[in-house]
């Protein structure tokens, strides 16, 4: 029988207690609920990516350019799977996150660059989205959108510091099933499915300034720095919370299972997130785009510009898919600061520690929360700094990227593990689609 380096069954296999015995051949059961199980940082990057600030940025493509913006969808999810994927490597391999790598064998002011502006990138961020949450109850149940944005900021930051990190990360990833609402709303949409299909297969482009601004936004909303780092610090988190485990460069006889289960969780999440991410898309041009209605700006209006057009259920649907979106983006941006702060400073760091274990990391991280529900109460348009925030991701994302696959490649940092065929061209390609985003973006401001 066929063994995997930790002595478990690899794949289906003949039992034999009887070697005079008929031969009978027995398949693993398949169980969705331990396929479940195997799904981890991947799953729960990718639903995160479908965060309430970029269901208002799909929201308002679908709005403004109808079924004719899908394709943006076809194109990203090779480019954000291999990227994201690399960065699970970087932390299962080295047992430390992008930070950790990079305070250990690069220029610390290039680290403190970076680490700052993902600070702020992922607090602005934070705000926008508990904005968008209080937005979407106010809609739900009424009341005051700020008392539920000190809520849900509270109970976010209060979790992730006291909360089981096994039961916690077991919540996160139940939390990615209430994306499910935007296919529910997909469904009382009337879509015309010829148009929606031609859509996603036949790019239509247009070189106006909207449009091009449009695709630049989906890409910053879709390839985000604070996914690098997250994925990657969670992937090192696996050692601290399994004692059989070390990071490969220690245990080379468990890379190929692990690197198998690296890209199943990562491409099952991205899959995941764009199929949710071009559902959004669809309701909003199926619906809005086809009443007129363009000037959409956020999540919020969305879900209530959608009821006079889909109905009450729609609306609602919409709404309560933004809150638990955002309990599931809130703390992937506070953690994945945490983690680039915490590992810069070769702090205890990790989730999987007691708050007394990782004092600093934990404060980096509710700090980040704090921040983010001050931001609300400050004299701050909420859809500027948002703009903002993605200008930062924008700009942050290329020189991180670029890093990441630099360090992939070099025998120093990952031994024997060094990336290389199409998994890093592909990862360059989505390095250089990145970076053409970023420049047109730039070009589009200051033109």
């Amino acid at each position: 029988m066929k063994t995997d380096a930790r002595g478990e069954i690899d794949g289906p296999d003949v039992i034999d207690p009887d070697p005079g015995a008929p031969k009978v051949q027995r398949l693993k059961t398949f169980r969705l609920r331990n396929f479940f199980k195997t799904l981890g940082p991947g799953l729960i990057t990718g639903a995160s990516d479908d965060d309430p600030s970029g269901i208002g940025t799909y929201s308002q493509a679908g709005a403004q350019l109808g079924y004719g913006i899908g394709w943006t969808m076809l194109l990203t999810f090779p480019l954000m799977t291999a990227i994201q994927e690399i960065s699970g490597r970087v932390g299962r391999v080295t047992g430390h996150g992008i930070a950790g790598n990079v305070c250990r064998h690069y220029s610390g002011k290039l680290l403190g660059a970076i680490v700052v502006l993902l600070f702020t990138a992922n607090t602005i961020n934070i705000a926008a989205d508990l904005a968008a949450m209080g937005d979407a109850t106010r809609l739900l149940i009424g009341g005051h959108p700020l008392l539920y944005v000190v809520g849900y900021g509270a109970i976010s930051v209060i979790a992730q510091i006291f909360f089981d990190y096994r039961r916690y990360v077991a919540v996160l990833k139940w939390l990615t099933l209430c994306l499910f609402a935007y296919v529910a709303a997909l469904a009382v949409a009337k879509v015309d499915w010829s148009q929606a299909l031609t859509g996603v297969l036949l790019p239509r482009i247009s070189w106006s300034v909207d449009y091009l601004t449009t695709i630049v936004a989906i890409f910053g909303t879709t390839i985000s720095p604070y996914l690098f780092f997250w994925q990657a610090s969670q992937e090192a988190e696996e050692e601290r919370i399994d004692p059989d485990k070390k990071p490969l460069t220690k245990s080379p006889r468990d890379a190929r299972s692990e690197f198998q289960r690296i890209r199943a969780d990562t491409v099952i999440g991205m899959a995941f997130s764009n199929l949710i991410a071009l559902a959004i898309m669809t309701t909003a041009a199926a619906t809005l785009h086809a009443a007129g209605k363009t000037d959409i700006q956020t999540s919020a209006q969305a879900a209530e510009a959608l009821k006079p057009i889909a109905g009450p259920f729609a609306e609602w649907i919409f709404a309560l898919g933004i809150v638990g979106t955002g309990l599931l983006a809130i703390p992937v941006l506070a953690g994945s600061a945490a983690y680039a702060v915490g590992e810069g400073r070769r702090w205890p760091v990790g989730l999987a520690r007691k708050p007394k274990e990782a004092a600093a990391f934990y404060g980096v991280l509710a700090l980040a929360g704090a921040l983010g529900i001050a931001i609300n109460f400050a004299p701050i348009n909420p859809i500027s700094a948002l703009y903002w925030s993605a200008v930062i991701n924008g700009v942050l994302a290329v020189p991180v990227m670029v890093l990441l696959m630099i360090m992939v490649g070099r025998r120093a940092i990952m031994k024997q593990f060094v990336v290389r065929g199409w998994l890093y061209w592909l990862g360059w390609l989505s390095t250089a689609a990145m970076a053409v985003s970023v420049v047109a973006m730039l070009i589009g401001y200051f033109v």
